[in-house]
């Protein structure tokens, strides 16, 4: 039977590697080693999970600043800049005016891609990645040297321009999702750490600041939030946006607590450490009510995985010989 399995393989892959020719070999090949020499070297170099974020908070702090000196000088020296190709491209259709266009660029900043080139790259890709995916799909099958007809060459072409339609849409949401995820396991943490800060005596400036720098390494996504509202508590002058701007960026609702409760301690006065106090423990609560959820589905869902898996092999052990030996005895 193996040796069936082996040689049907063998036929198969001799039969794939005929319909390539000597250039297609080459091609993929080479493609090969270039992907495997970029795996290496990701692997080797080291990457430094701080310095993207602090970038993007001095970017943000210059943008600020700017907007502050010169009101109305930002847009004119964004345009005197000189614009790549994908710029060129996007703004011929128009694609960054528009409600739509704002709203993908708060679902990049949700995902936490904040400058506005990442906007014209998503929006480039949007537009661009239909073709590509569609004409991949027909040299894919073209190399693998299936004679289609035309019928057939639509249904290909079709299916791989909704591939490349979507996949951008795709990969946004569910990186937003796990971002999401992130920020919600990391909070009740950070809330712990600002109570700490409060009860010190630090203003929430300065109580925001420390509490990204300690999580800077633990907690990311929560670390970046953090300095960016802090960032923005210092430049903006209306401290009630900067705070709100904290749910467009990631709109949870435990974070939306959290920006409310800060919102009325900064209007009303209220006692900070108080009311991060009652919110971390009322996350820290809900966070235990979910683990132990989780605890309680953990049997039914092991129900099936036992039936299949364990019980039949139970059942071969402890029957097995006893049938072994009736059949001996029957011979």
């Amino acid at each position: 039977m193996n040796q069936l399995l082996t040689g049907s393989l063998r036929d198969i892959l001799t039969s794939m590697l005929s319909n390539f020719g000597d250039g297609e070999i080459a091609i993929f090949g080479a493609v090969s080693v270039f992907l495997t020499m970029i795996a290496l070297a990701r692997a080797f170099i080291p990457k430094d999970p701080m310095a993207a974020r602090v970038k993007s908070h001095q970017q943000r702090r210059q943008h600020l600043l700017q907007k502050i000196l010169n009101p109305g000088d930002t847009d004119t020296k964004a345009k005197k800049t000189s614009v790549n190709v994908m710029r060129r491209l996007v703004e011929r259709f128009k694609l960054t005016r528009g409600s739509e266009a704002r709203q993908t660029s708060d679902k990049l900043a949700q995902a936490g891609w904040r400058s506005r080139d990442m906007l014209v790259v998503y929006l480039a890709a949007r537009l661009v990645m239909p073709f590509i995916a569609g004409a991949g799909a027909l040299l894919f099958v073209t190399m693998l040297g299936a004679h289609l007809s035309t019928m057939n060459t639509v249904l290909v072409a079709g299916a791989g321009v909704l591939v490349g339609g979507y996949s951008p849409v795709i990969y946004l949401k569910n990186f937003v999702a796990r971002r999401y995820q992130k920020l919600k396991r990391q909070l009740p943490d950070g809330l712990d750490l600002m109570v700490i800060c409060a009860e010190a005596g630090l203003s929430l400036d300065a109580a925001l600041t420390r509490v990204a720098r300690e999580l800077g390494s633990a907690a990311p996504e929560l670390a970046d939030e953090l300095g960016l509202t802090a960032i923005e508590l210092g430049f903006l002058p209306n401290r009630r946006q900067a705070l709100l701007n904290v749910v467009r960026r990631a709109d949870l609702p435990a974070l939306r607590a959290v920006t409310n409760t800060l919102t009325q301690t900064e209007r009303y006065g209220t006692p900070l450490a108080h009311s991060l106090r009652v919110l971390a423990a009322e996350f820290r609560d809900e966070r235990m009510m979910k683990a132990e959820e989780k605890a309680a589905r953990l049997p039914a869902i092991m129900t099936v995985p036992m039936i299949l898996f364990i019980l039949p092999a139970l059942f071969v052990v402890l029957i097995g010989p006893a049938i072994i030996q009736v059949l001996d005895t029957f011979k």
